[in-house]
């Protein structure tokens, strides 16, 4: 028994080593509005006072592919910003982005785009953050995940889906498909609070066949229904 537990924790160890040397490869730049290491801190104060959602799970998180492309040309993921409630100002019909409040992400050449994202990808939580498998690939669940996302479950509410319609506190899921993994998808929506304590984002309790129809359902946006 003892043996078992020194050899995870060696394991635990390498990891959070190999992370470390990851973040301190990335510029410097990046840590300046994301979190590359696991915070020790898990408070409301620090999540209201980040500049950019945490990237210490880029590796679980995001498809390699999109995210070269998108460090080379950054379009907004997050409609009015991040925080949104640091950047809206009252509309005539409704709350709308304060465009001097939306910091633009800054551009990256190919070969430096080619870097960061082989850095980005080598940051990972532990093993059980986001299980290989949680999301069984039933691509058949779409349809009654589109349901669940635009009407049973209120996800339009604060994310946008198909054809950009949808709510805009949240971070856009027109193109879901090309941006993130399946497994990180399943895994998010069944408890974000895991990776990100006291966000906004609430934890429903959902069953596992209502996570893997929105699996299902956000895997195919902006890939075409594929």
């Amino acid at each position: 028994m003892m043996k078992r537990l020194l050899i995870a924790a060696v394991g635990l160890t390498a990891a959070l080593l190999g992370d470390a040397r990851a973040a301190d490869k990335l510029d410097a730049s990046c840590a300046n509005c994301h979190a590359l290491v696991k915070p020790t801190d898990a408070s409301l104060d620090r999540l209201l006072a980040r500049k950019g959602p945490d990237l210490w799970y880029a590796g679980n998180k995001f498809n390699a592919d999109w995210l070269t492309a998108w460090l080379q040309d950054p379009k907004p993921i997050r409609p009015v910003g991040y925080p949104y409630f640091k950047t809206i100002v009252q509309g005539t019909e409704h709350d709308v982005a304060d465009p001097t409040k939306v910091v633009a992400h800054p551009k990256l050449a190919k070969a430096a785009a080619e870097a960061a994202t082989a850095e980005l990808m080598k940051l990972k939580g532990p093993a059980d953050l986001v299980t290989a498998g949680a999301f069984k690939g039933d691509a058949a669940g779409a349809r009654m995940g589109a349901l669940a996302f635009t009407k049973l479950r209120g996800c339009v509410a604060c994310h946008q889906g198909e054809e950009g319609k949808g709510g805009a506190s949240g971070p856009s899921l027109t193109e879901a498909g090309l941006r993130l993994q399946p497994d990180f998808i399943a895994a998010y929506t069944a408890d974000p609070q895991r990776f990100d304590p006291h966000v906004w984002m609430p934890t429903l309790n959902l069953k596992d066949q209502d996570i893997q129809r929105l699996t299902a359902y956000l895997s195919q946006q902006g890939r075409g229904g594929k």
